[in-house]
């Protein structure tokens, strides 16, 4: 509903300030002609007859023309660009292939005369954001945040989350979260958990995690998101997606669910494959996430499809999670012979 409000109030703004640009005559002596005959042609980058929606890099060159003009608006994207010549370049940022609206106006004077076409581009996916944990130390503080809570902070979890290199540290290229039985605080157990919250979001895309998970009933790693609003509407108002989620009591399970109002805590939207390797080898935990469906993946296996629409809040910019809890209203009892476990992340990459 967001997107569609904000695309009408482009079109409604785009559409006032072609009316209201200039004056009814053209330097105050001789009426301003009417331009006519407007047309709008585009080319892709990359076109083919095999390919007619383009190479992937989404960069299209538009050409208004029309008789007695002088200068020529397009809307394209969100965006409104300006010409004398009539020539604009465009270059689209969505993956995938989408068809998008174009509003073009040519001028002369007050006078103008208005039309919209359609085209359909193809933008191959890019890489817009990773770490590869290539840094031995602490993680990357230009993209990640420690949380440092005390036990039950959340969902009655059992540890402290510190931001010592005993729980949390970046070592051969990999990311390791290590949960420890130990006294510490205000619990019997410590962990960690960093966050890219202020760092960086996105709105759609694909998030690609290799990840090796952590072994011992009570245990309950995850890589996942929150909505970047969570600090005005709270949650589950923000939405939540989990991406890469299990529980140490469900050996061998990987959960991805998907909160928001009404559908939050046991919320129906899940799904779950079996990875029967996935504490003793990595594998890649996939989520790709559109307008119109988010897809769930371990090693390229499709296992659940989210139906997304604009009642969501699936639909705005989301940060990164990843955190290593012990216990609490999902993780349930600990083993008593628990005595650590790490949660390993070889890379997390963004694509567009």
């Amino acid at each position: 509903m967001y997107k569609q409000f904000s695309q009408l109030v482009a079109v409604i703004s785009f559409c006032f300030t072609f009316c209201s640009c200039s004056s009814n005559t053209d330097g105050g002596n001789e009426p301003s002609l009417k331009p006519s005959n407007l047309t709008i042609t585009a080319s892709i980058d990359g076109a083919t007859v095999q390919k007619p929606t383009g190479d992937g890099t989404g960069k299209v060159t538009f050409t208004l023309s029309a008789t007695n003009a002088t200068s020529y608006k397009m809307l394209v994207d969100g965006q409104t660009i300006e010409s004398t010549t009539g020539s604009f370049t465009h270059t689209f940022a969505a993956a995938g292939t989408n068809t998008f609206t174009v509003y073009g106006s040519a001028y002369n004077g007050a006078n103008f005369v208005s039309t919209t076409t359609t085209i359909t581009v193809f933008v191959g996916s890019t890489l817009v954001w990773s770490d590869e944990f290539n840094v031995d130390g602490a993680p990357d503080n230009s993209k990640w945040t420690f949380q440092i809570w005390d036990p039950g902070h959340v969902n009655n979890e059992l540890q402290s989350y510190t931001n010592r290199p005993q729980n949390t540290i970046v070592e051969g290229g990999v990311l390791k979260i290590k949960a420890v039985r130990e006294k510490y605080g205000n619990g019997d157990f410590t962990s960690g958990r960093i966050e890219s919250n202020g760092k960086f979001d996105f709105t759609y895309g694909k998030v690609v995690i290799r990840a090796k998970i952590p072994t011992g009933v009570g245990t309950w790693p995850a890589v996942w998101m929150l909505g970047s609003n969570i600090g005005t509407v709270g949650w589950p108002a923000c939405g939540e997606v989990d991406i890469l989620e299990s529980v140490g009591k469900e050996l061998h399970v990987n959960h991805s669910s998907l909160h928001s109002p009404g559908r939050s805590g046991n919320t129906p939207d899940t799904g779950t494959i079996n990875v029967p390797t996935d504490n003793t080898e990595f594998h890649i935990y996939t989520a790709n996430w559109t307008a119109t469906a988010i897809k769930f993946y371990v090693d390229d296996v499709l296992y659940y499809t989210f139906q997304n629409s604009e009642k969501f809040p699936f639909n705005k910019k989301f940060y990164l999670i990843v955190n290593f809890a012990m216990g609490g209203s999902w993780g349930g009892d600990v083993d008593p012979n628990f005595s650590s476990s790490t949660l390993e992340v070889d890379y997390i990459r963004v694509y567009n």
